[in-house]
């Protein structure tokens, strides 16, 4: 099968670039997978680069045909729009193309998949620029319009889709993702070398007890409540909050001197702090998959997190769940973790390495190839 994937992705450095850099090394280990690799970037053509080329140290060349452009996303989707630059014309050879859910080739005679990973911009549009929230709607027009095959990362992305996209049901199939590979990479790099691992701790200042949050510091990441639920623990626990510069006004909620705001931080930091954290907290209001929660159990942390349909489906009996709306519930979920016997954080670990096991790339990688063939088998129906 000869498949055609958007890796223009791969310059966010978010989830979504991750995403799209693991399946790309899952799908090449398939036997049946000829890859044809498509990007385009402007401003940003040193990074894509750059983050190809870690993604293709480990794959063969003559598994993956690469076509770099130079396009900003605003001009690619103008000329997208009026039918200009199809993907065709670059890998005239593809049997079906894989894009995300906020651009769509122009191209009617190529079968089509898309992945969704979480509608966020229609669930919270307040935050959303009127241009982004235009482009994604215009995209998902396309994906009705051409009768697309939709991969939704959980149950819960797919239940919203129906609801909120009418797209019909079986176009959209539920395909996990899994446990970015870099962590065990940055994991092995660190045990091999403990002075590292002091010398970041060092930086860092990681001297007393903490509980650790990290992500986009947005208003569905409910950090305002988190705050308030960790001030009566703040004399015992210092609390980290990592991820980019906020937009929610939760550095106005507290100054206590325990609650530190690290911005962003680096691979290897972001395992440490992870690792050393005596519990990682994420009441977020609405995921799509919530993959913070798996990397945590990965670094073997105990997990408190949100009582919601994405963060049941992916983290099962092995973290702790609280009402996002209720401080209390919040704090009473943190203090039973903290407090807990030796025996049963032993069982909440075990807890967490099942979990782990049912998400995997290979899995991923395979499901999505059943999607691709879907996709070829009910082109023009």
């Amino acid at each position: 099968m000869k498949i055609g994937i958007d890796v223009s992705s791969l310059t966010y450095q978010r989830g979504v670039s991750r995403y799209t850099g693991d399946l790309v090394k899952a799908l090449a280990k398939e036997q049946n997978a000829e890859l044809f690799l498509y990007g385009t970037s402007l401003r940003q053509q040193k990074l894509l680069k750059a983050e190809l080329r870690k993604v293709l140290r480990s794959v063969t060349p003559d598994r993956y045909d690469l076509k770099l452009q130079h396009f900003p996303p605003s001009l690619l989707a103008k000329a997208w729009s009026l039918g200009l630059n199809p993907i065709k014309k670059q890998f005239p050879q593809i049997d079906v193309f894989h894009s995300w859910d906020w651009l769509q080739p122009p191209d009617k005679d190529l079968p089509l998949v898309s992945t969704i990973h979480d509608l966020a911009i229609i669930r919270f549009p307040e935050v959303a620029h009127p241009k982004v929230l235009k482009m994604h709607q215009d995209s998902w027009q396309i994906l009705r319009e051409r009768k697309a095959q939709i991969i939704a990362v959980s149950e819960a992305t797919k239940s919203d889709i129906l609801r909120y996209l009418e797209i019909p049901s079986q176009q959209v199939t539920v395909v996990h993702e899994a446990l970015p590979t870099q962590i065990g990479e940055i994991g092995q790099k660190l045990n091999d070398n403990p002075d590292l691992v002091l010398t970041i701790k060092k930086r860092l200042n990681l001297n007393k007890p903490y509980l650790f949050f990290v992500g986009t510091r947005e208003p569905r990441k409910n950090l305002a409540r988190l705050i308030q639920a960790w001030l009566p623990l703040a004399k015992d626990y210092q609390l980290i909050i990592a991820g980019e510069q906020s937009w929610d006004g939760s550095e106005q909620i507290s100054k206590n001197p325990n609650l530190r705001f690290m911005g962003r931080v680096s691979d290897s930091e972001l395992a440490v702090l992870y690792h050393n954290a005596e519990l990682f907290v994420y009441p977020s209001l609405y995921e799509g998959f919530g993959l913070p929660v798996l990397e945590a159990f990965a670094y073997g942390v105990p997990v408190v997190s949100s009582d919601i349909p994405a963060i049941r489906e992916v983290a099962g009996n092995a973290a702790e769940l609280a009402n996002p709306l209720d401080e209390t519930s919040i704090r009473q979920s943190m203090e039973k973790i903290l407090n807990e016997k030796k025996t049963d954080s032993e069982n909440r670990i075990k807890k967490m390495i099942i979990r782990l096991q049912l998400f995997n790339w290979q899995k991923t990688a395979r499901q999505t190839m059943s999607v691709y063939q879907r996709a070829i088998d009910n082109f023009g129906n």
